[in-house]
């Protein structure tokens, strides 16, 4: 079973991770094989949707840098965690949110929900 703060930031750094086989490696490691994301842009199901998800959100956001500025909060099987995207060239906000999550029996995440907020 993984501990849920390693799991949260493996989950960050997907975010981060430009390189196509380390991000699913990540992937592979943060998500349950019958995981899903959504949330109100975007979605994917399972590791191949959510990785497909994740590149073409870097394709969008060239430059910038997710970092979790809160969290996580685990009871049983859920856990929250606060987020921020940021410029890498200076730090500005660019978009901030709080994610939702189930976690399976192995640790991994299950369903992920994500919220946005003003950045």
């Amino acid at each position: 079973m993984s501990d849920i703060t390693t799991t949260v930031h493996n989950y960050i750094a997907m975010w981060n991770e430009t390189a196509p086989e380390d991000r699913r490696a990540i992937i592979a490691d943060t998500f349950a094989d019958d995981a899903s994301y959504l949330d109100p842009i975007m979605s994917g199901d399972g590791p191949a949707g959510i990785d497909a998800m994740v590149a073409g959100a870097q394709k969008q956001l060239p430059g910038a840098r997710f970092e979790l500025s809160a969290g996580p909060d685990l009871h049983h099987d859920r856990v929250r965690f606060a987020w921020r995207l940021v410029a890498e060239a200076d730090g500005s906000p660019v978009a901030a949110g709080v994610d939702f999550a189930t976690v399976a029996t192995d640790g991994r995440l299950r369903e992920v929900t994500g919220f946005l907020e003003p950045a």
